[in-house]
């Protein structure tokens, strides 16, 4: 039987061959000797002529017997056909039930495994006090997702494509840090980097492997929060930043690259002349990037080398602009690959990505990853914005860098409020707001009246002069609207943002209330946060807010981002510069 369904592959003409070949009594008796045998013999001497034995019925049906017994055996073996014929039908949908069972075990064993590749770890290192937005009138929220390199030289393989042997026992380093906006639609995406240097304010964190505590901090690289408490502690700094509440993270390593990068053939990249990244009398060092001028296909160790080179383009910030190109460059060689359509194909990207990449335990599955991709696989290339926030060199450091505030804070405040970061799509304000209907179900808010309401003066938060009196008036304002027990705290609290805190122990409660007070004043949703510290509902009036009683969202329109932010889209075509000491003429 097995030799039949490989063969004929279950077909019906596979059934007078496995007869002719003796193979018949397993495909028609299945009850032992009976009509169908009787039947089977019969129909073998008709087909050789047999009729020799007097009164068989044979052929011509020239036998001794009379023609009721012959009647009564053309009966019999039509019977015998037709039960046959229900047999062979049977003996067919057993052998394919046996083909999908063990196929959908092949499958099942196989999935297993590549659940078995993943690395998954906590989703945040600390207390951010970010909350997740609410709903759009359709239902929809944005997705964010933290994509983090890691330098780590624990395994040999990362020391054999890095170097640093002797670095095996330190504490990894985020080097790459991008933040993966898609918009609650669907159709546009935003990435925005912010280089490895950036010196920012690092919350405390908490390293879920050692049970270590690393206490806050104000003046240090972005880069060290994957060594405070792994890739959800770099995750609590971005959410702290950018007051952007952030779903998963991903993070991968050195030999991760190279094995994502052989998997779909090779990324395209493109440098403006000839390059080699090496060391030279003035900069030790290198990545060892050696590339003829134009269009190359990069992959292996080159693909590591091109994400990992600084000194040949000339700056952390373009080394972002270059793997903001890789990334691009990936993400269109799925596309033309079918990747999310062609079975094949996405199972030897499943096989890689999964042995490739750590995540964020809520997307630690197969089936969450695939769900995962399925909602990006919608998005444009020419909707697809790459972004880097602009910097300047710090006072005290002038090589390490800080985030230039205003134009930082409005690429912040484009991803809390959904604005794309190109201009190709809907005119500004055509999205779907939020609306009772979208709003996620939870406890209703307190009477305003039994709210107690501490405001602070928050307004010199950009370094400006505070505008005095500025808690007393707007604490006054929420008592005109009902939120009779808010009073103006003696103490100041320089913010750039306004925000409304809640107590972390007032869970949903707590943050229902928070959102009442915000949206009495006109704020938006992403302005409550959770914190830890306060002891109750706490206004703080910032530096975006200096003057009336109703907030007025600053006006954003799509596409418009600071200057300095290195706009791209995934359709643009463009080559890196190079720095003139790394040009490579080809030859040598």
């Amino acid at each position: 039987m097995g030799q039949s369904s490989v063969r004929g592959e279950g077909t019906r003409r596979s059934v007078p061959h496995a007869r002719d070949s003796g193979w018949d009594d397993s495909l028609y008796d299945d009850e032992g000797d009976g009509a169908a045998v009787g039947t089977r013999t019969t129909g073998r001497g008709a087909r050789r002529g047999a009729g020799s034995r007097p009164g068989d019925g044979g052929a011509g049906g020239r036998g001794g017997g009379d023609g009721r017994t012959s009647r009564r055996r053309g009966g019999s073996r039509r019977r015998a056909k037709k039960n046959g014929k229900r047999r062979i039908f049977r003996w067919v949908a057993v052998t394919l039930s046996l083909l999908i069972l063990g196929t959908a075990g092949a499958g099942y064993l196989y999935y297993q495994h590549l659940n078995g590749n993943i690395r998954s770890g906590g989703r945040s290192g600390g207390e951010s006090g970010v909350k997740k937005a609410p709903p759009n009138a359709l239902g929809d929220t944005p997705l964010n997702i933290l994509l983090i390199g890691s330098d780590s030289r624990s395994d040999p393989k990362n020391v054999a494509l890095g170097g640093g042997k002797d670095l095996m026992q330190q504490k990894p380093l985020a080097d790459v840090q991008m933040l993966l906006h898609v918009s609650a639609d669907r159709k546009n995406a935003s990435v925005v980097s912010i280089p490895r240097d950036t010196i920012v304010p690092i919350p405390e964190c908490k390293d879920p492997q050692t049970d270590e505590t690393f206490p806050a901090t104000t003046n240090r690289p972005i880069n060290e929060t994957l060594g405070r408490g792994g890739p959800g502690c770099t995750l609590t700094t971005w959410e702290k930043i950018t007051g952007v509440y952030i779903d998963h993270w991903m993070m991968i390593d050195f030999a991760g690259v190279v094995a994502m990068a052989d998997e779909v053939g090779g990324v395209p990249v493109c440098v403006k002349t000839g390059v080699h990244d090496r060391s030279t009398r003035q900069q030790k060092g290198g990545s060892g990037l050696k590339l003829p001028e134009g269009t190359t296909e990069v992959k292996g160790k080159q693909a590591l080398q091109w994400l990992r080179t600084r000194h040949a383009f000339g700056s952390d910030q373009n080394r972002a602009k270059a793997q903001h190109m890789y990334m691009n460059g990936m993400v269109k060689k799925l596309q033309e690959q079918n990747a999310w359509t062609d079975t094949g194909r996405l199972m030897g990207l499943a096989e890689t990505a999964t042995k490739a990449l750590q995540v964020s335990d809520e997307i630690g599955t197969v089936a969450k990853l695939f769900d995962l991709s399925m909602q990006l696989k919608n998005v444009k290339l020419d909707r697809l914005t790459t972004a880097t926030v602009p910097t300047a060199a710090w006072s005290q450091d002038q090589n390490k860098l800080v985030m230039v505030e205003q134009a930082a804070d409005k690429m912040w405040s484009m991803l809390r409020e959904d604005v794309a970061f190109d201009k190709n799509g809907d005119p500004a304000g055509a999205k779907p707001t939020a609306s009772a209907s979208g709003k996620p179900k939870g406890p209703a808010a307190g009477a305003p009246g039994t709210l107690d309401v501490t405001v602070v003066n928050g307004t010199s938060g950009s370094g400006q002069m505070s505008v005095d009196g500025r808690a007393g008036s707007m604490a006054e304002a929420l008592a005109d609207k009902g939120f009779t027990r808010a009073e103006a705290a003696q103490t100041t609290e320089p913010r750039k943002d306004t925000v409304v805190k809640y107590p972390k122990a007032g869970g949903e409660q707590g943050r229902a209330d928070a959102l009442s007070v915000a949206q009495a004043l006109g704020l938006p949703a992403s302005a409550v946060r959770a914190d830890a510290e306060a002891e109750t509902l706490t206004l703080v009036i910032g530096a975006d807010w200096r003057q009336g009683t109703t907030y007025e969202k600053p006006k954003t329109e799509a596409g418009d981002l600071p200057e300095g932010a290195d706009v791209k889209t995934a359709d643009q075509k463009g080559c890196m510069d190079v720095y003139s000491v790394y040009r490579w003429d080809g030859k040598s």
